[in-house]
């Protein structure tokens, strides 16, 4: 009984091991950060066009300036139509966020990548043409669009987004026997 309680009185005296003499000898990981956001940019007088490279893209922003904001309407292979939306702003690297689209009476929302788009970083995902995340540019009225870190731009009325996206859902569409 006497050597039973010496060995549970020096057990006492030391602590028992933990993991935290595992992380002693390893470094500690560098902490990444995002980079700052960015202000909302100006577009008073910006507009909606066709793109005069692709006949099948938008392009929103003031005349003469760099594009904020890019709508494409893709069909690869006889797949089912989709469009790309681009928010044509720096990204970081492995990024990711939801993009909003609020106005026309709708909401609409939409994972974004970070991807290379002509050696550059920047938003865009895509969804089929005939989804209802599109709704908020089918109508006649202002709207924003978010990215966080990349500002809320405001996109000016305009019909083009609306017909754009009706004529891309079109593609889904058999074509009409004449007879």
């Amino acid at each position: 009984m006497i050597a039973l309680a010496s060995v549970l009185a020096l057990a006492a005296c030391k602590p028992p091991p933990t993991d935290a003499d595992m992380t002693r000898d390893m470094p500690e990981a560098e902490p990444t950060f995002a980079s700052e956001p960015l202000p909302s940019p100006e577009t008073e007088g910006a507009m909606w066009a066709r793109s005069q490279q692709n006949a099948q893209r938008l392009v929103y922003g003031i005349p003469g300036e760099p594009a904020l904001v890019s709508l494409e309407c893709r069909r690869e292979g006889g797949a089912v139509p989709e469009l790309q939306i681009t928010r044509i702003s720096p990204a970081d690297e492995g990024a990711g966020a939801m993009l909003a689209l609020v106005g026309n009476g709708h909401i609409g929302r939409m994972a974004v990548d970070a991807r290379e788009v002509n050696g550059r970083l920047m938003w865009q995902g895509e969804r089929l043409a005939a989804d209802l995340v599109w709704e908020p540019l089918a109508g006649p009225r202002a709207l924003g669009l978010t990215v966080p870190g990349a500002g809320r731009v405001e996109l000016n009325p305009s019909d083009l987004p609306g017909e754009f996206i009706e004529d891309c859902r079109l593609l889904d569409q058999p074509p009409s026997s004449v007879p």
